[in-house]
This record gives structure tokens, sequence and C-alpha cells, in this order.
């Protein structure tokens, strides 16, 4: 068995690859096996890796089974006792693993950690996916030290320690095999967005541990697939934001929650329309919430095997505030700033 497999996922990334992936094998060859999963990319992705780096293995999917299940397949190929799951768009740094593993390897409490990730075009600044690592609030919204919403935090070392969090983004995720095969891997059916959320929320309520490790740190250049502004996207974060939700909190809190997210959902959807002049994204509101009310019934056996596996009630990663009414109506814009 490997000790660390680095598996980048990738459809129709070449360009990415041949920028990026050099630097990966730089950087972290010595302690590390490196794959490249490929979703049956159309461009010449797979033809390149053959021909400009023969180092790295290559594992060939049938069609584009998007992010969540695409790495599900992936992995299953792959016997080593940690996976990091990176994206074709990351710069990464020398020693950028060292700290990642020696901090896993003495903390076997600890299902999954991440770097301290920045911006590849800002590099003093967070990047808006994960930035130094991520939390929710009472209704859903994610949000992490170094970004919430829209702003985004110059790092200036505030949040250099490593700290335990609810969620790391997919971008640049270490977990260990034995972990992501106990809680069945990513939700394949949500395709894209929000299932690194998801998978990492459903370690937690069984008690494992999520951290930032900013020791380690990473560029990343973000929406390298599906730019922010994109309906798909929009469509996928709201129907999978809410399945995820449906799935995981808690019985007391569940209705109270669903309702407030009925009314903030729908303002969100006018809002797009009316100031940004959005229809796009407005229709991509209805629907993702469509979808979600359609398919919530093939989730009732996952809500109720992940309350069963719960062994915290109160997971402080899991704040009880609003972050809407926090950022917008008190005027709270950084992490530091928060409750």
């Amino acid at each position: 068995m490997e000790k660390l497999a680095i598996v980048i996922l990738n459809w129709n990334g070449e360009a990415m690859l041949r920028q990026y992936l050099p630097n990966v094998l730089r950087y972290s060859r010595d302690e590390a096996t490196i794959y490249v999963a490929d979703n049956a990319s159309t461009d010449h992705s797979v033809e390149t890796l053959r021909r400009e780096f023969p180092e790295v293995k290559l594992i060939l999917l049938d069609k584009n089974w998007g992010f969540a299940e695409g790495y599900n397949l992936a992995l299953r190929q792959i016997e080593a006792e940690y996976y990091l799951l990176l994206n074709s768009d990351v710069e990464v740094t020398p020693h950028w693993l060292t700290p990642l593993l020696k901090f896993m390897d003495a903390h076997p409490e600890a299902a999954i950690c991440e770097s301290k990730m920045l911006s590849v075009f800002h590099k003093d600044c967070f990047e808006y996916a994960g930035a130094c690592g991520g939390f929710l609030d009472r209704y859903g919204y994610p949000f992490c030290r170094g970004r919430i919403f829209d702003t985004v935090e110059r790092d200036n070392g505030q949040y250099d320690e490593t700290t335990e969090v609810l969620w790391t983004a997919g971008a640049a995720l270490m977990i260990r095999s034995k972990d992501y095969w106990l809680v069945n891997g990513l939700d394949g059916r949500f395709f894209a967005h929000c299932e690194e959320i998801d998978l990492c929320w459903r370690l937690r309520i069984r008690g494992r541990r999520i951290f930032c490790i900013p020791e380690s740190t990473i560029y990343h250049v973000g929406g390298g697939t599906l730019p922010k502004s994109n309906p798909m996207k929009t469509f996928f974060n709201f129907r999978n934001n809410l399945t995820m939700l449906y799935k995981c909190l808690p019985d007391n809190e569940l209705r109270h929650v669903m309702r407030w997210r009925w009314f903030l959902d729908y303002l969100a959807a006018w809002e797009m329309l009316i100031l940004k002049r959005n229809v796009g994204d407005f229709r991509a509101v209805y629907r993702g919430r469509k979808a979600f009310r359609r398919w919530r019934k093939d989730f009732e056996a996952d809500r109720r095997a992940i309350q069963a596996s719960r062994t915290e009630e109160d997971i402080k990663e899991h704040r009880r505030f609003s972050l809407l009414w926090q950022y917008y109506v008190k005027g709270k814009k950084t992490f530091s700033q928060l409750p």
C-alpha cells in the first residue's frame, strides 16, 4: 500500500495540466504517487499526459462522471493510506506535503486536513474556494477564515494557527482512505459543488475531526472549469446545499432551518433578478429548489443512517448565528469579527 496518493481529476483541462502539473511533480514526487483520473476528456489531455508526463499514473474513466463520482471511481482503483484530492489548477509550493503528513501521522483523530489556500492572481490574498478552513452558519451558508461571501481578506498571517474546521475545499483535500470509505466517499448524486462539505460534515457527525494546517501553503486559480457566475453552478449549489442540510441537520433543527431557507432562497433569487438583472441565476435558484423537492425522498435512508451515526449533538464548527444577519445587517465582513 502506498503512503500518499495525489489524485487530480481532469476533464478537458489540458492547459491547466501543462501549466501546473510540472510544479506538482517537482514538489511532491518524493512523498507521493501522482495520479490523474480523466473524466473522458474530449481535448488532448490524455495524449498530453502520455507524451509529456509519463511518470504520472493515468486512470481512464468511461464518461464525465462529475467531480464526486469521478473521484469515487478513481479512488476505488488506488490503495493508499492517504488520498489527496487536488484540482488541476493548483500551484503547490516546496515542502507543502510535509506539514500535512506530519500532522496526520501524529493525530489519528484527524480524518481530513488542508493547506492554507491563496489566490494565484493575488498571492497575498486568500482564495475564494477554501481560504484557511471552512465553517457553516445556522442556515447552511458556508464561510471561511479569510473569506465571507464575496469579501476576501489579505493574508497577513492572521489565521496561521492550526485550527479545527468543519470543512475543507475539494481543491486540495487530504483524507485517510479508511475515513473516505467509512462514509462511502463523496455523494456521487451531487455531481459537483458542496460534495466536499457534505463529506466533511458526515465525518464530523461521526466524531472524526478536520483541520486546516496553514504551515502548508498552496495557490489556487479557482473557477477553472465552471465560472462563479455560471447558472449551472448556481443550480448545483442550491440543490446540493439543501440536500446536504436535509441529510446532516439534527432532527431538532431541520424543520426550522428548512422553513427559513425557503424564504431566504427565494429572496436571493429575486435579488438576483431585480438588482443584478441576472435572469439565468434567478431561474437556477428555482430549478435548484424544484430539483431538491423532487429527489428529497431518495435521501431518506441516507438521513436515517447519518443521524444514527451521530456521536456529537453540538458540533462547534457548525455555528449557531445567521451569517446573513452578521454580514449584511451588522456589517461584520471578516471571520475575526464574527461571534
